[in-house]
């Protein structure tokens, strides 16, 4: 039987739709279907040797050391304590507004986008901290659901995010540089996440309603403002000191998390909140998310070299430089195809499958490696809260209070908007690419 590379290409990618749609562990797919197609096509001996050493030089990349590193930082300072000051501070400043717990609850996720890097525990933090706060005040359900997911999801583009360490070597672009690129476009959403709540809540005047004068009087505005500080200083301490040392050329991302990490054990203890179960839970969750994000990388690596090997890479290239509408039509095309996978398949599955292939038809065709980079970050923040496969919904439906009586439908309708909001974040950042350029261009080492 004649393998043509086109042949090989609908193979391959079909068998893995059909793993990740009959809900085969993704790894495992797209492993066994790499091994199989390579065994068929260029014998069980290449195809071995050239799974050990795609593997081995992932499982060695120096870059990837910080996956860990991060998840361990976050996953501590999780445990900490910090948000609970932060959402004190800010109920007292916003509470009085009509949407002021939504718009709080935003900005926090903000801050812990800054400093966590990971969604799990972003999205569970917010739901568990200000999602009762929300729906017993009279809330909107579905508005204070959308918030929570949304504000969580911004973990996985503001820096310090797994996601563009993970995306780093796959297209062969400075990871330093992805994190100040993702910077202004992760508080552009965040501030069009804001200023929807206001207008939402200013037509729907019952959708967030202020909160009784009672439950902040008698607060002055320098405690207000001594509250702020206090709870914003520890935070603020951790961004600068993990990525001031990335922008300035101090430091490579590896080392600025193996910092973070310590940085984040000693806020635990200063909030004594250290323990040695902590540290237990804290290792125990950075192990099994490590384990995790190492196998498929592990594994989509070598998909990906049996793919390339093949000649398919050549064929997605023709077909999709063979659009309408010269670098533009190229774009959309793929943006399309990244959101439609990211209603069925694990964010790292996209990265690990999808860069390698696309970005050398996008440097191609004219475009900035870094830009194209944080567009597609920017995209797959709407795989965390698309059906059937959105992380989001799943971590706050799992979370959320019985007693608050949430159901999916009302996540599925407070992210419709957000997604949106995405969109036309993507949008802004076509019409005006400084928004993601500007940043990494100061960096010193650049």
């Amino acid at each position: 039987m004649t393998f043509t590379p086109e042949f090989i290409t609908v193979l391959m990618l079909g068998g893995v739709f059909v793993a990740v749609l009959t809900g085969f562990p993704f790894a495992l797919g797209i492993g066994t279907m790499g091994l199989a197609i390579g065994s068929l096509v260029f014998g069980p001996k290449i195809t071995l040797e050239l799974f050990y050493g795609r593997i081995f030089d992932q499982l060695i990349n120096y870059t990837l050391l910080a996956v860990p590193l991060f998840a361990f930082m976050g996953n501590m300072l999780e445990r900490s304590g910090i948000t609970e000051k932060l959402f004190e501070a800010l109920y007292v400043w916003f509470g009085k507004l009509r949407g002021g717990l939504t718009i709080a609850t935003i900005l926090i996720g903000t801050i812990l986008a800054a400093c966590v890097g990971v969604v799990a525990a972003s999205v569970t933090t917010l739901a568990l901290l200000a999602l009762g706060p929300m729906i017993t005040r009279g809330y909107n359900k579905p508005l204070a659901c959308g918030a929570v997911c949304a504000g969580g999801t911004l973990g996985i583009l503001i820096p310090p995010s797994i996601m563009l360490v993970v995306y780093g070597p796959a297209a062969g672009v400075s990871v330093g540089k992805l994190f100040f690129g993702a910077f202004f476009p992760g508080f552009l959403l965040s501030a069009l996440y804001c200023a929807y709540i206001v207008v939402y809540c200013f037509f729907k005047k019952d959708a967030g309603p202020a909160i009784p004068e009672s439950e902040v009087r008698g607060i002055s505005v320098s405690q207000k403002f001594s509250m702020l500080f206090v709870s914003l200083l520890p935070p603020v301490i951790l961004i600068i000191s993990v990525l001031g040392s990335i922008f300035f050329g101090i430091a490579a991302p590896t080392e600025a998390a193996a910092v973070g990490a310590f940085a984040a054990t000693v806020l635990a203890i200063l909030y004594r909140r250290f323990n040695l179960d902590v540290l237990k839970g804290v290792a125990i969750d950075t192990i099994r998310l490590s384990g995790m994000v190492y196998l498929i990388i592990a594994m989509a690596t070598a998909f990906v070299g049996v793919f390339l090997r093949a000649g398919c890479g050549d064929v997605v290239g023709n077909i999709i430089l063979a659009a309408p509408g010269g670098k533009w039509g190229v774009f959309l095309i793929i943006m399309f195809v990244t959101f439609i996978l990211g209603m069925f398949i694990d964010w790292i599955g996209i990265v690990l499958l999808l860069v390698p292939i696309v970005t050398p038809i996008a440097v191609r065709v004219g475009f900035d490696p870094v830009w194209f980079a944080i567009m597609i970050c920017i995209n797959l923040q709407m795989s965390f809260l698309t059906p059937p496969f959105a992380y989001s919904i799943f971590f706050l439906k799992g979370v959320a209070p019985k007693e608050l009586n949430i159901e999916t439908t009302d996540i599925i309708r407070g992210v419709i908007p957000f997604v949106l909001l995405i969109m036309l974040g993507l949008l802004l950042c076509v019409i005006f690419p400084d928004i993601i350029l500007w940043l990494p261009a100061m960096m010193s080492g650049r």
